[in-house]
């Protein structure tokens, strides 16, 4: 009877070891969206021209305004974003409490005298308690990012904002990397040369990632998710 209960036993746990590698197998092959039309240039406007002006020095839809500048402001305007993404953090805390207690009481006499045993007082007694707790923790992060990547407008907001979004990819050797960035960026922030720092794009997405062997290889395999996992028997 024992017997049949152990290889019962080692049955299920073979049958829920088999259940959670299937489970995640399936998730780690399912094929994850692809976000690059996320980040695909807008088109600008096509100029619309009725053909009304033609030879002339004036032409509808080619208007161009002798006090701007080339700043970006139009559904297709190109700006370049400068990466300049810094941040440090650091918490530490300290905590340590102590209590101590005494309580005794006194030798009871009976007659004026000690009751004893032996000449050992048998009535007399004390309790004392000492605790003590230490605890401290540390933890630090720091990350940056700095470079460059050219952007489009892809919307122009009601109050004149300008919504940015684009991508640039790198090929080297066996991997590809790509920078993908969007955001929202107010006019006054472009400067004069058509560039606005990171830190000043609103809502800003922006992902720094690879492809190809080197992004594989520095990957954790769908065996070693498993053993990570919480549902992890081991």
């Amino acid at each position: 009877m024992s017997k049949t209960i152990a290889i019962n036993i080692q049955h299920l746990s073979a049958l829920m070891m088999v259940a959670i590698v299937s489970l995640v197998s399936a998730c780690s092959s399912a094929p994850a969206r692809d976000q690059s039309a996320d980040y695909e240039s807008a088109a600008p406007a096509a100029a619309v021209d009725d053909g009304s002006n033609m030879g002339s020095i004036y032409r509808s839809g080619y208007g161009m305004s002798l006090f701007l500048d080339r700043r970006a402001r139009q559904v297709g305007d190109i700006i370049t974003v400068t990466l300049e993404e810094k941040t440090d953090a650091s918490k530490s805390s300290s905590t340590a409490t102590g209590k101590e207690s005494n309580i005794s009481v006194p030798t009871v006499t009976l007659l004026g005298r000690g009751v004893t045993h032996n000449g050992v007082p048998i009535l007399s007694s004390g309790v004392s308690s000492d605790q003590d707790f230490a605890g401290k923790g540390t933890s630090s992060q720091s990350n940056s990012l700095t470079g460059s990547i050219t952007v489009t407008v892809s919307e122009v907001l009601r109050n004149g904002s300008l919504r940015v979004r684009g991508e640039k990819w790198v090929t080297i050797n066996q991997g590809e990397e790509f920078i993908r960035i969007k955001g929202i960026v107010r006019p006054e922030d472009i400067g004069a040369d058509n560039a606005v720092p990171s830190y000043k794009v609103a809502d800003a997405r922006i992902t720094y990632s690879g492809k190809g062997a080197l992004a594989d290889a520095n990957s954790m395999g769908w065996l070693g998710r498993v053993f990570q996992s919480v549902l992890s028997p081991f």
